[in-house]
């Protein structure tokens, strides 16, 4: 077997075994071999600004961004934070760094620099890349945090060090097995924790789920509304494509209806890959007159939280086409069960992916009965290795045997599909994105006229979860309620994330406790 190459056998029950060279350096199975197959003059890369990348300039400009790094000094193994929008520079740093023997570590590009200081800190990256728009919320983070990164590359400076390194680069003799690239997942505490994962984990996803389930091959165009700092979108418009040598559409901007009909219109992608909250606006959108043409589209896929039945039903009633719902997560990489083309069940996940294994359990760790709810916990070829310096929370999570503790509580029915349940804890998951109610209300109890501050999870009209406020007034507070809201409101937009602000409040004298204190979320979820 030639170095840094994978030998895929086709496998009935598990789709296909996957035998690894030694050594092997991912970038070379997803990027560099394209050439040399004849791809060359193939777009890789479609963009809404105009770009245009074949294989042959990803592959040497992956090369220049390699070599810029390590002309910096930057070594083996030490972390590049990446604050990059959905662009082809994305790529760029992604795969060059991977080549050079980095450890690239894309950020979600939507955090305020409190957040990206404490990334700088854990991480203790040597150096981050940065798209122009985050300049405030990254130089923010620098000025905040313990942590100075010996290297500092907004991304015009990434790109001239780049213009004048060699397009020549050597893989780093990495192993399959060899930590590759972290994701940073959000916990219940709402500190992130960064998932090691290695060379091997996108070859598996790809193949397993890209190939083995979608059936995406070289002729595809591939459109992800969910953007590359997710583990999602990061399969969906990067690595799956590159697996097969199909071709990539980025859109930097925020998705919304009306983007993603142009771009269904510009460059007819043959696969779609959208999250809930978006399909439902999408049909919202429809519904008011929107031109949707879809004709290109073979599959839709859907993950990032549960697709609500109705929103699969008025789809396909819509549009003509299929919404592929599935349940993957951060520490798996991708999709792990799914529905698939010959077998959709609304309201669930569908069956487990080729590759990978669950089990449901109960609070013992036993298999609970056919039909129970319980936790789940899945084992596969993709999981992340730990938890980045936490090794309580890698414990919790990783098990012994190569299971992973999802964090879900899942049943199966009748036609052995899984059925999620809900959340094992109090997380929840707001347009596709972990959200700690932690956060939210220790931002609200920051506010001089909040005493206490509960966050629950509640279904929208589209069954799609938001955050719901329970608030108790400061002592002396009587604001009127709908004022209080407003003011609250705006404070809780300009402290985080967008996504995270309450969608509804209820002010109260008091929230139910334990006798140790505990706020009692479940009991306000009724």
């Amino acid at each position: 077997m030639a170095a840094h190459t994978v030998t895929v056998t086709p496998d009935s029950a598990n789709g296909a075994a996957l035998d690894f060279a030694t050594p092997f350096n991912a970038a070379v199975a997803f990027v560099d071999r394209h050439t040399g197959e004849g791809r060359g003059a193939k777009p890789a890369i479609l963009t809404t600004a105009g770009d245009e990348v074949s294989y042959s300039r990803l592959a040497a400009e992956v090369n220049r961004y390699g070599n810029a790094l390590k002309s910096l000094g930057v070594a083996a193994g030490e972390r590049v934070l990446m604050v990059v929008r959905d662009c082809p520079e994305f790529f760029f740093v992604f795969w060059g760094a991977i080549k050079a023997g980095i450890v690239p570590v894309p950020l979600n590009t939507l955090l305020t620099g409190k957040d990206y200081a404490y990334m700088i800190d854990d991480s203790a990256a040597a150096a981050i890349v940065w798209s122009p728009e985050y300049d405030g919320a990254v130089r923010e983070a620098l000025a905040q945090a313990d942590h100075a990164p010996a290297h500092l590359l907004p991304q015009d400076r990434a790109a001239a060090l780049a213009a004048q390194a060699s397009d020549s680069l050597e893989p780093y003799p990495s192993e399959a097995g060899d930590d590759c690239f972290w994701l940073y997942s959000s916990g219940s505490t709402g500190f992130p924790k960064g998932a090691i994962h290695r060379h091997r984990d996108m070859v598996v996803t790809s193949r397993h789920y890209g190939v083995d389930v979608l059936g995406v091959g070289e002729d595809d165009v591939c459109f992800s509304a969910a953007k590359l700092f997710f583990a999602y979108g990061l399969g969906n418009a990067m690595t799956f494509p590159l697996w097969v040598g199909a071709t990539a559409v980025l859109a930097a901007d925020r998705p919304t209806p009306e983007m993603t009909f142009d771009i269904f219109a510009r460059f007819r992608p043959t696969l779609y890959f959208g999250v809930p909250t978006l399909y439902a606006a999408q049909l919202a959108a429809i519904d008011g007159g929107a031109a949707c043409d879809m004709g290109s589209v073979r599959w839709c896929v859907s993950a990032g939280e549960a697709l609500p039945a109705d929103i699969f039903r008025r789809w396909r009633e819509q549009t003509g086409t299929t919404i592929l719902d599935g349940i993957g997560s951060t520490e798996a990489l991708h999709i792990f069960i799914s529905n698939r083309p010959g077998m959709q069940k609304p309201g669930t996940s569908g069956l487990m992916v080729p590759g990978y294994e669950a089990r449901i359990v109960d609070e013992t760790g036993a298999p609970v009965a056919a039909g129970e709810a319980g936790a789940l916990q899945i084992r596969g070829g993709s999981t992340a290795r730990a938890y980045w310096n936490q090794p309580e929370k890698t414990a919790a999570t990783m098990l012994d045997g190569g299971w992973v503790d999802t964090g879900d509580t899942y049943r199966t029915d009748e036609d052995g599909c899984y059925v999620y349940e809900g959340r094992s804890d109090d997380m929840m998951k707001v347009g596709g994105i972990w959200t700690s109610p932690v956060e939210i209300e220790a931002c609200l109890i920051g506010h001089p006229k909040v005493l206490e501050a509960a966050i629950v999870a509640r279904a929208d009209d589209a069954g799609l979860i938001k955050p719901e406020a329970w608030v108790v007034r400061a002592d002396g507070v009587t604001d009127d309620e709908a004022a209080l809201q407003e003011e609250l409101h705006g404070h809780v937009k300009a402290s985080l994330a967008p996504y995270k602000y309450p969608r509804w409040w209820k002010f109260v004298d008091a929230l139910p406790k334990t006798a140790t204190g505990k706020i009692q979320r479940f009991k306000l979820r009724g």
